[in-house]
């Protein structure tokens, strides 16, 4: 197959950088799928192993930024060359980010299983995370892909997390005034909920980079937003 450079090496340069990307996607997903897996399930065995490897994501979203700032120094790539390599960057520090979130979700999901009282499921905290994995899932795809509609599509997903999230708020709240012993267990679950929540907006974030890959510009209309938990909190005092 013809190179798309003059230069074949560049060609592999950038294949080099793709692949970089798609281990650490993998790894990204799979930390926030276990680390959500663990908190309903209720397995704290996997936790400290979830903890751990959020050091290695750190360390290949290092090596990337490091390798692609090597790449325009030596190749001085411009116009949509150039724009790969800034997006990949980018979206390489979008996902080590969201490991940040996972190793979060699992740290305070191992308090909470540890002290609660009941193992009673909550459904909606567990929707939500599904929805926020399906939509990770397909926006790395729609970047291996170059699929800049599957990318548009998880954008307006993104107002079905918020929605779902308002309403976790306000469920969360209400257990919390039952009594006092669901008030740590309480304050967990809303942060891990936030979490979640932030984790979609940051897979939203990847959609847009996609989009800018493919026009050259960021999505001229407004990122749609549904997520009104502080009204949740102002009406539930």
């Amino acid at each position: 197959m013809a190179s798309g450079h003059i230069v074949a090496s560049f060609d592999e340069d950038l294949a080099e950088l793709k692949t970089m990307l798609a281990h650490l996607g993998g790894l990204a997903e799979k930390q926030f799928a276990d680390a959500t897996d663990a908190l309903e399930r209720r397995d704290i065995k996997n936790i400290d192993e979830i903890i751990a490897r959020d050091a290695l994501l750190d360390e290949m979203e290092f090596n990337l930024n490091e390798r692609g700032i090597e790449i325009i120094a030596l190749r001085a790539p411009v116009a949509r060359d150039l724009r790969r390599i800034i997006v990949t960057i980018k979206v390489a520090a979008v996902l080590e980010r969201i490991g940040d979130y996972a190793k979060n979700i699992a740290k305070r999901s191992r308090v909470i299983i540890e002290h609660e009282n009941n193992k009673s499921d909550n459904v909606s905290l567990s929707r939500m995370a599904t929805l926020v994995q399906q939509m990770l899932n397909q926006v790395l795809d729609a970047y291996v892909s170059g699929d800049v509609d599957s990318a548009m599509e998880v954008r307006d997903r993104d107002m079905e997390v918020d929605r779902l999230h308002t309403s976790l708020f306000g469920e969360i709240l209400a257990s919390m005034s039952e009594g006092s012993e669901q008030v740590s267990a309480g304050s967990h679950l809303l942060f891990i909920a936030k979490n979640i929540e932030r984790i979609g907006d940051h897979t939203t974030g990847i959609a847009e980079q996609i989009f800018f890959l493919k026009n050259g510009q960021y999505p001229t209309d407004e990122r749609p937003k549904a997520d009104k938990s502080s009204v949740s909190a102002l009406e539930q005092s």
